[in-house]
């Protein structure tokens, strides 16, 4: 498959010679449904083969767990210490980022999701239907709750203003499982009934729901005040590296139709996307 002439003229524009990259090298976490893995199941994976047989390159994969100091340890990091003066990075391209993130140059967002309230069916809450009414339980009702409460995020955040954090049942951010993420964990704690709701990013929620949609009841969540529950995602690229963001840019527009379709199959909550220009360095 030949370089669109929409995406080869960018890449003239930009003095960007035709061995720009031969290869299109992804930062990715390998275990982090329903983003990656190594199976390259992941709606991130299958965008990122979409993106690169757009440009006739190679999909290469730099894997490591997405902790903290991940961006230091491999966007910004050299294959190895002989690599400085050619500049060969481990890989070039993050596909989830939150817009506004400084600590990369970002494109234009690509979806746009938020957390929704996720409710086991015939726990005794079906009759639950917006988050207000979750807050306006009588206390003798919550205190039967079961609703997972993680150590930072919007959701704690809620059940803090709501005062309902003694009902929350503690939950990591970064679990640091190598066989388990977010996810996986909260999935696997629904079905075994430790838990009965959670306030989850609309991404691991839909990876839940994906197997047996009606064994569960979705409440998107709608920002407040001091609370945001939305955001735009968006693919990230070293700062300074203009030239890879303009290509992307690009192809987010030319294959926003094939990114939908993608994006279809995992049952992500779909907000409509506010544009807003790329942020530049």
């Amino acid at each position: 498959m030949k370089i669109s002439s929409a995406i080869f003229g960018a890449l003239l524009s930009l003095g960007v010679s035709a061995t720009y990259a031969e290869t299109f090298k992804v930062c990715a976490d390998p275990l982090n449904p329903p983003y990656s893995d190594k199976a390259q199941t992941g709606f991130e994976n299958k965008i990122a083969a979409l993106f690169a047989n757009s440009l006739n390159q190679e999909l290469e994969y730099f894997w490591l767990p997405q902790r903290i100091g991940f961006l230091r340890n491999s966007l910004n990091a050299f294959t190895d210490e002989n690599a400085v003066e050619s500049k060969d990075f481990k890989c070039d391209i993050v596909m989830g980022m939150p817009e506004g993130s400084d600590m990369l140059l970002t494109t234009q967002p690509y979806y746009h999701s938020t957390y929704v309230l996720l409710i086991a069916k015939g726990r005794g809450w079906d009759h639950i239907q917006t988050a207000q009414q979750l807050a306006e339980l009588p206390l003798v009702q919550q205190a039967k709750l079961k609703i997972a409460m993680f150590d930072r995020g919007p959701g704690t955040d809620w059940l803090q203003k709501h005062d309902l954090l003694d009902q929350g049942i503690p939950y990591q951010s970064m679990t640091g499982d190598s066989q388990h993420n977010v996810a996986m964990q909260i999935e696997q704690d629904l079905k075994a009934k430790k838990i009965d709701m959670v306030m989850l990013w609309g991404v691991f929620a839909g990876h839940i729901i994906s197997g047996h949609p009606s064994d569960y009841h979705v409440i998107e969540m709608q920002s407040e005040s001091g609370i945001k529950f939305d955001y735009q995602m968006t693919m990230g690229v070293r700062r300074g590296d203009k030239a890879r963001q303009e290509v992307l840019n690009k192809l987010i527009i030319e294959k926003s139709t094939d990114i939908a379709a993608i994006l279809a199959q995992y049952h992500i909550p779909l907000l409509p996307i506010t544009q807003s220009p790329a942020k530049k360095d």
